[in-house]
């Protein structure tokens, strides 16, 4: 499966992928702030790519212009890590992307195709996306696809193993419709 905007391809990661990967997601300046540690090698990218970006509707988003995957995103449904006031037919987007394209609007453009997705295809009831204290950027990428504030929860403990500060952000079918992206 394959989705597309007008700069991106949203897109399984591939085995290729790993050294590209490892580029982006050793800087510090990622990974903590989504509560998971820097890549440490590129086996260390392949790995994640073979377990973690394996996931269903888990998508490199790689940019048209150069073929190049330069961060993360996927819908991900119970089970996975998310909040506890998540119901049956919802899900959260999760996102990343590399620091040279932090502020290109690239993350939001992806969000706004895994919406479409999400409640054009999927049929879901609503959308979360949950992101920790001080992560400013990732809220502000919720708000910019018409999220808005829910709740938060404290005492989450990340795959670094501390405990952080959760603030989850909700978008309803009927928010999504109202906003006219049907």
């Amino acid at each position: 499966m394959e989705l597309e905007t007008s700069r991106l391809i949203l897109r399984p990661w591939r085995d290729s992928d790993a050294e590209t990967l490892f580029e982006y997601a050793k800087d510090p300046a990622i990974g903590p702030a989504a509560g998971w540690p820097p890549h440490t090698s590129v086996d260390d990218s392949l790995e994640i790519i073979r377990t973690v970006f394996s996931a269903p509707e888990t998508y490199a988003v790689v940019l048209k212009e150069t073929g190049e995957p330069v961060g993360s995103c996927g819908i991900m449904f119970s089970g996975s890590m998310h909040s506890e006031k998540m119901e049956e037919n919802e899900a959260e987007i999760g996102y990343w992307v590399g620091v040279p394209y932090w502020g290109h609007g690239l993350i939001p453009e992806a969000v706004n195709v895994l919406l479409r997705r999400c409640f054009d295809e999927l049929g879901l009831n609503a959308v979360w996306i949950g992101h920790y204290d001080g992560n400013h950027k990732s809220r502000r990428v919720a708000e910019k696809c018409g999220f808005k504030y829910h709740h938060t929860e404290h005492n989450c403990i990340t795959l670094l193993g501390d405990a952080r500060t959760s603030h989850f952000l909700k978008l309803t079918l009927g928010e999504y419709r109202s906003s006219g992206n049907i």
